[in-house]
């Protein structure tokens, strides 16, 4: 059971709080599993908002948001795709991706490593980040290549705005055309979060991908569920499926 309210008195043996639900409740120590004082600016009518478990993703995109020192997560996407994030600091973080193609006979595999600084510059209001996606395969003679990116979220945990620049390197040189990004999330209700990510390139015309997806965030997991389709004028075409699932671990 988990109960939410106000410390009333506290003993040796036991805690009384007050409840919303049931009143004053007194409860021995030794049933007691864990206390935890919560933000009370995280109380809604429907109880209590517990944190966003994957505030510094949209569906792969980065927001600017930084992982907590020692706070990570496990994402995969359609069992294919899989990244980890760790939390080195409060302001760096490290990850890793592979597409496993090894496990269908493959004698190589694709990887990529994901640095990411996040600077707080106004509060929780509004963050910048710098980063990269650096990229090769195993088994195969590639000189590799990858995304150098940096980015500015505007909004809390719960509701932001990000807008990125991109920059493809590969073979020693680097696009002088970059991805646009712009991503955003606003939580609905305790457990669930729109979401949209977005990439627009200029070329000889706008070119891009568009997503608009459902966050089903308890809080120790979540789930995307979205639809993906280019800008291009496809007739009846709605867009490909998205599924991934994130498993946060560490404090």
């Amino acid at each position: 059971s988990v109960y939410i309210g106000v410390l009333i008195s506290e003993s040796d043996e036991s805690v009384t709080i007050r409840t919303k639900s049931v009143g004053e409740i007194t409860i021995n120590k030794s049933n007691i599993a864990k206390m935890t004082q919560l933000n009370g600016d995280r109380l809604r009518e429907d109880g209590y908002w517990h944190e966003n478990p994957l505030s510094t993703r949209y569906l792969f995109a980065p927001s600017a948001h930084g992982l907590k020192k020692g706070a990570g997560y496990y994402q995969n996407t359609w069992i294919f795709l899989n990244n980890v994030n760790y939390g080195v600091t409060n302001n760096f973080s490290i990850g890793a991706g592979t597409v496993p193609v090894f496990l269908f006979g493959a004698s190589y595999f694709p990887f990529w490593i994901m640095p990411k600084i996040s600077i707080p510059v106004s509060g929780d209001q509004f963050h910048l980040s710098v980063g990269a996606l650096i990229g090769g395969v195993i088994g195969e003679d590639s000189g590799g290549g990858g995304l150098l990116y940096g980015t500015g979220t505007l909004g809390d945990t719960d509701r932001n705005l990000t807008i990125g620049l991109g920059y493809a390197y590969g073979e020693g040189e680097i696009s002088s055309t970059p991805v646009i990004n712009l991503s955003g999330m606003i939580r609905t209700g305790r457990n669930f979060f729109l979401i949209s990510e977005n990439y627009f390139i200029r070329d000889s015309g706008i070119y891009g991908i568009t997503s608009f997806g459902l966050r089903w965030a308890p809080e120790n997991f979540s789930v995307d569920f979205a639809l993906v389709r280019p800008l291009e004028e496809l007739g009846t075409f709605i867009g490909v499926p998205w599924l991934g699932v994130t498993i946060p671990f560490g404090k």
